[in-house]
């Protein structure tokens, strides 16, 4: 199989040279430069790793770089502007949801996907689309919180 030699990150074409079975999470960190998603458990189980592609969520760790060659990519260092952070990394802020920081990449992603797809999720469907992100400092109640206020901000209705 040939080496993977772009990927469309953040907008971007980026050039690599990979081995179609190398991990996604090792070809963002290593040969971009992109370590926004961290290494955990190395199963998928976790949810440091996670990235947007085709603006769905993905184990970055258990992905093989070859699989997403031809898809869109999108990390955590892809959501903010210059000028301005995104509504859910706002709200993350706001809110104190985070604490060590280590999950937030990737719990910031799988709100991202879940309000891009769901816009007003109740709180159930919330705890349902992040589970499998694992906070080991337990700021679960503050994530949530998070999420229900970024999707007002995403709707309009609140700043």
């Amino acid at each position: 199989m040939p080496a993977v030699t772009e990927l469309h990150v953040n907008g971007a074409r980026k050039p690599v040279n990979a081995d179609p079975d190398r991990s996604l999470l090792s070809v963002l960190r290593d040969d971009l430069g992109l370590t926004g998603a961290k290494y955990g458990c190395g199963e998928g189980r976790c949810g440091a790793c996670t990235v947007l592609v085709d603006g769905r969520t993905v184990r970055s760790c258990i992905t093989r770089v070859g699989t997403i060659e031809a898809k869109t990519l999108r990390t955590i260092e892809g959501l903010a502007t210059a000028e301005q952070l995104h509504p859910v990394q706002e709200a993350f802020l706001e809110a104190g949801a985070l604490q060590c920081g280590y999950c937030t990449p990737g719990m910031i992603l799988s709100a991202v996907s879940l309000l891009e797809g769901r816009p007003d999720p109740d709180r159930d469907e919330i705890v349902r689309s992040m589970n499998g992100n694992v906070c080991r400092c337990g700021t679960y109640t503050r994530i949530i919180a998070a999420i229900e206020h970024a999707a007002k901000a995403m709707k309009g209705g609140v700043k």
